[in-house]
């Protein structure tokens, strides 16, 4: 376990932008994704954990079992979310197309609102006995889905303690979800950028070893994670230094982000810069 810890987690092609910047997710830590209501932060982390294609446990709170599952099957076959909806419903062919393109994700999904520790231990006992190791990956989607932990602080800390505890015990990567202030002046003015990392709730980006803080412009699509707080490497605590990808929330994807080059229009038969052209200058 120790020998693995530390190794840098496999990469996915739609983030070369955010690797660009040096961050360098590694196994062993906790990572926190934060940002704002609506910003694809559940689907963030799917999409993340499905590409790696590590071995996960994944504790739902804030998506009910037919919204992961619709997801996922969209992320991995490139169909809508309602096309899922209606094939799963029209049964037959359609709906074993969707299952097999399920079947061969290492995922374990437990749902239930709130999230308790007897839970996890529970789910954790579970997976050892079922395959005698532990997930690689954990997710718990969110921090204040903790029993408990909706609005007291104190408890917060607490179980941020207990996730470092569980990435320290296992060797596996915790990733948690959390929310950024929808309320301050940068959230009113600004929406789209990425939050700064005293706008994260409670100042608990602090406790993970990566924090990374996540905003979706609705216009472009453009997704945008900003690496606030980065033990072992570079980061940006103002969110203002961010890498920038394409997201499709209609499948539950993202890709690199290509930008068009400026185009240059011809220049006038008349102007100076066609007369030097035409000399050959």
């Amino acid at each position: 376990m120790h020998a693995e810890s530390g190794k840098e987690l496999p990469r996915v092609e739609a983030f070369e932008a955010l690797y660009a910047m040096g961050c360098r997710p590694r196994h062993g830590e906790v990572v926190m994704i934060a940002g704002r209501s609506g910003t694809q932060k559940s689907g963030f982390a799917l999409y993340w954990t499905a590409q790696m294609g590590l071995p996960t446990l994944y504790f739902s709170a804030d998506m009910s079992a037919f919204t992961a599952s619709s997801r996922l099957a969209s992320m991995m076959t490139g169909d809508t979310t309602e096309m899922v909806e209606a094939g799963m419903g029209a049964g037959g062919r359609h709906r074993m197309e969707y299952l097999n393109a399920l079947s061969g994700l290492p995922f374990t999904f437990s749902f239930g609102s709130p999230i308790t520790w007897h839970a996890v231990d529970e789910e954790v006992e579970a997976w050892v006995e079922l395959w005698d190791n532990y997930p690689a990956v954990f997710v718990f989607d969110n921090l204040m889905d903790f029993e408990g932990a909706e609005s007291d602080y104190t408890e917060q800390m607490a179980v941020m303690s207990g996730l470092t505890e569980l990435a320290r015990a296992t060797g596996a990567t915790v990733i948690v979800l959390h929310h950024a202030s929808d309320k301050s002046w940068e959230a009113k003015s600004d929406p789209w950028a990425p939050p700064s990392r005293d706008q994260i709730k409670g100042g608990l980006s602090e406790k993970p070893e990566l924090s990374l803080s996540v905003a979706l412009d609705p216009n472009s699509h453009e997704y945008r994670v900003a690496v606030v707080k980065q033990r072992m490497g570079a980061c940006d605590p103002t969110g203002k230094r961010y890498a920038s990808m394409r997201c499709h929330p209609e499948v539950t994807r993202f890709s690199k982000l290509e930008r068009l080059a400026p185009v240059t229009p011809p220049a006038q038969p008349w102007s100076p810069t066609a007369i030097l052209q035409k000399q050959g200058v």
